[in-house]
């Protein structure tokens, strides 16, 4: 079996981990695709490599906290995963000589034979193998959410604005017709990457919007997150050079990572766009992303979907100062990101612009009727209680920003919100977050 290496120590100059609890969730943050990756390359079964690796993180909860965490933290979890797949198989293979009557469906040899080494990173690789076209797109997605970089369902639900329950049927209906269909899990060779090219940039996209839109627990941003998106999106730029999409893309991100470092404050709380010390934007950065996008012609579908939000992100990288920002423009291009989408959370940003170019009445009349479209969504209400706030309605603008805070799931945001909460109560009017 191949040796995996010891996770790496953070970046940064920050402590290693060294509870075992610390080393197992670093294991599941900078290994689980790769374990996917060497697992399925075997088994080729991907109903049995994600229950067998799930069953080796459980396994490794349950003893690392008593034996100690082991020196190879990652190669534990494959090997003990692995022999999970074997048993497994041994199981089926008994099950199946017992019941030769038991219609068992045929292995279809896959006719994909390229081994893959034409896409250099093994992550990259699995997106590209999860993205079949014999699923839906929407699935497809999912999938390689859940499977390739190990999203809780929770999270993939929020990103795709349906419940948990709903998204588990959708993963649950999927894995079972990759089973049943017989569907290859081989890499794509070069001439057909293109055929899967649009829903690979958009779970990059999605991952990337994940780093920053983190649901429960303490963190305002995961940075770490949002960087592997980036750093797949430059790998997906040099193995295809040229895509509007991935251009596109790229330029996006880049342009809305560069604000990372001014996103939180010292002790970790929220940092609103128009607060931001704007020397702590990474400038590079920011050029490398303009640069990009003034390479990227106006296009269609994803392509021109990720073109307009990099002008949105670069209207407001330009802007040195915040009373810089050029909002009739952001809200020109949310109009036509709108027009091209139909999505509701283009429509909400598009009030934030609207209320900052025609007065807050203006953009309330667009948050209208999103809490049926975004149900359960806290920045409805978020926007709501703020656009109140500006009108001087404190009283309305208290029990939306209260039903925010009740929505949001994120500890730091929702600080942030209950802060905003006490200063409408107190009769402050402060600008629009």
């Amino acid at each position: 079996m191949p040796v995996l290496p010891s996770p790496p120590a953070p970046p940064g100059g920050d402590r290693a981990p060294d509870s075992p609890e610390e080393v197992l969730a670093l294991a599941w943050r900078e290994h689980w695709g790769r374990l996917v990756a060497l697992l399925l390359a075997r088994f080729r079964r991907m109903d049995i490599v994600e229950d067998a690796l799930g069953d080796a993180f459980a396994e490794a909860a349950r003893r690392w906290p008593q034996d100690g965490a082991p020196a190879n933290p990652p190669g534990w979890l494959h090997t003990t995963a692995r022999r999970r797949c074997v048993d497994r198989l041994r199981s089926e293979a008994v099950a199946a000589r017992r019941a030769p009557l038991l219609a068992v469906p045929e292995v279809v040899p896959i006719t994909e034979p390229d081994d893959g080494g034409h896409i250099p990173d093994e992550r990259l690789r699995l997106m590209f193998t999860c993205c079949h076209p014999s699923l839906a797109a929407d699935t497809r997605a999912a999938l390689t959410l859940r499977f390739v970089l190990g999203v809780p369902t929770r999270e993939i639900a929020r990103l795709f604005l349906v419940p948990e329950a709903t998204m588990a049927a959708r993963l649950t209906r999927a894995k079972k017709k990759v089973a049943a269909a017989g569907i290859p899990f081989a890499v794509p060779g070069p001439d057909r990457l293109g055929e899967r090219l649009d829903v690979v940039a958009a779970v990059v996209y999605l991952v990337f919007t994940a780093g920053y839109s983190p649901g429960d627990g303490p963190d305002v941003v995961r940075v770490a997150l949002a960087g592997e998106a980036v750093r797949l999106g430059r790998l997906l730029d040099k193995l295809l050079p040229g895509q509007a999409v991935v251009r596109a893309l790229l330029a996006l991100m880049l342009l809305q990572h560069s604000r990372r470092d001014a996103r939180t404050g010292a002790d970790g709380s929220l940092v609103v766009l128009p607060a931001q010390d704007r020397s702590r934007w990474r400038h590079d950065e920011i050029r490398e992303g303009l640069d990009l996008l003034a390479r990227v012609p106006t296009s269609t579908g994803l392509a021109e979907e990720y073109r307009l939000q990099a002008l949105v992100a670069a209207a407001h990288a330009r802007a040195a100062h915040a009373s810089d920002t050029d909002w009739e423009a952001i809200a020109r291009t949310y109009a036509t990101l709108e027009a091209l989408t139909g999505s509701p959370v283009v429509r909400l940003n598009r009030a934030v612009a609207v209320a900052e170019t025609a007065g807050p009445t203006a953009g309330l009349a667009l948050v209208e009727g999103l809490e049926d479209t975004l149900p359960g969504n806290h920045r409805v209400a978020l926007v709501r209680g703020e656009l109140l706030l500006r009108l001087g309605r404190a009283a309305e603008a208290v029990t939306a920003l209260d039903e925010a805070a009740t929505l949001c799931a994120n500890d730091a945001e929702r600080r942030h919100i209950l802060a905003r909460r006490d200063a409408a109560a107190g009769g402050a009017r402060p600008g629009l977050v």
